[in-house]
Parts: structure tokens; C-alpha cells; sequence
């Protein structure tokens, strides 16, 4: 989850849902500060969600964030960054990421490795579901 209060404050939370028969001492992304989730209110935020071992693997939300710094947009942050855990992986079937980010304007993105990756977006006048779009289809 990402927020922007009405000061123009981001934060962030990110939580697992666990793995099913992972390995005994396994620590997903989620509590790994740029991994799972990464705020810098000169920025923005990022969120990931997925198989946590990919996103340690490009420090993801961190990297979102710092591409926003460089000038891209939410969305093709997030597409950036799901591009690079393809080109990381020999053999990406499987492995879903999705990310979603938020900029300091209030502008928000996602993208997703696979096909079929959603997030909610709510303002003052609009609530809705929104489909990332993706690189893979199943």
C-alpha cells in the first residue's frame, strides 16, 4: 500500500503473505527496506509483491524509486524495473512480480512481470481497479 496525505507526505506498508512449504529461515522481501517497499518523500514510493527471492535480487522498490528520481513516471518505473527481473532470470516462467508506485505529484503506476497483476487506486473522486499492464502472458 502507498498514500500521499493531503501535505503531500507518502508512506508505505507492505506485508507477505507468506510461501507456501518455503524453507525453513526463509526471509522474503517484505521486510527488507528497499526490497519490498521504499519511500523517499523527495521521490515517491514503491511497493512489489511476487516471488520476494526476484525482487532482493534488483533491490526492487528501491529501484523504482530511483528511476522516478531520474525523471521516469510511475508506470514506467514500474515497467523498467519488472523488465530487469526478466532479463535476470534464464528461466522466468513463474516468477510474477508486480509493482506499484507513487511520485511526489501524486501520479501513479504499476506494471507486472505476467499478465493478470491489479492494484486499487482511491482520491477524493475516484475509486477503482486498475490492470497493470505486463510484459508475459501465462
Amino acid at each position: 500500500m502507498l498514500a500521499m496525505d493531503k501535505n503531500g507526505n507518502i508512506s508505505g506498508a507492505c506485508t507477505t503473505s507468506g510461501w507456501a512449504y518455503k524453507l525453513h529461515g526463509r526471509v522474503g522481501d517484505s521486510p527488507i527496506i528497499g526490497a519490498g517497499l521504499f519511500v523517499d518523500n523527495e521521490v515517491g514510493g514503491a511497493c512489489a509483491t511476487g516471488l520476494g527471492e526476484a525482487v532482493i535480487r534488483i533491490a526492487g522498490s528501491h529501484t523504482v524509486v530511483e528511476l522516478m528520481r531520474h525523471g521516469k513516471s510511475p508506470n514506467e518505473a514500474c515497467r523498467l524495473a519488472a523488465e530487469r527481473i526478466i532479463k535476470k532470470h534464464k528461466n522466468i516462467k513463474g516468477v510474477q512480480v508486480g509493482f506499484i508506485a507513487i511520485n511526489t505529484k501524486g501520479e501513479v503506476g504499476g506494471y507486472s512481470v505476467y499478465k493478470g497483476f491489479n492494484y486499487a487506486y482511491k482520491d477524493n473522486q475516484t475509486e477503482k481497479m486498475i490492470d497493470a499492464k505486463y510484459n508475459l502472458e501465462w
